[in-house]
């Protein structure tokens, strides 16, 4: 039987983005938060904890001076004239 293209895995599969949180990665984030203590608090049935993927603009290349000058710059001589 062959496996569904959406459940194969690859190298940058690994890297990609989760909703879902394991248990210990809520108890972190809720932790930093001060909602959580360790000590008191039962690990189990724990709140909802957003996980957003937070996307930013890539910078645009700057240009220095005197590179991309006279590039694809061609003159058209003509041949008749």
């Amino acid at each position: 039987m062959s496996l569904h293209r959406s459940l194969k895995t690859q190298p940058s599969a690994l890297n990609q983005h989760r909703n879902v949180l394991t248990r210990a990665e809520r108890i972190e984030i809720l932790t930093q938060e001060d909602r959580f203590d360790p000590n008191q608090d039962d690990p189990l049935g724990l709140v909802k904890v957003g996980n957003r993927k937070v996307v930013t603009k890539k910078k645009k290349k700057e240009v220095k001076e005197g590179e991309g000058e006279g590039e694809g710059e061609t003159e058209k001589v003509d041949e008749n004239a």
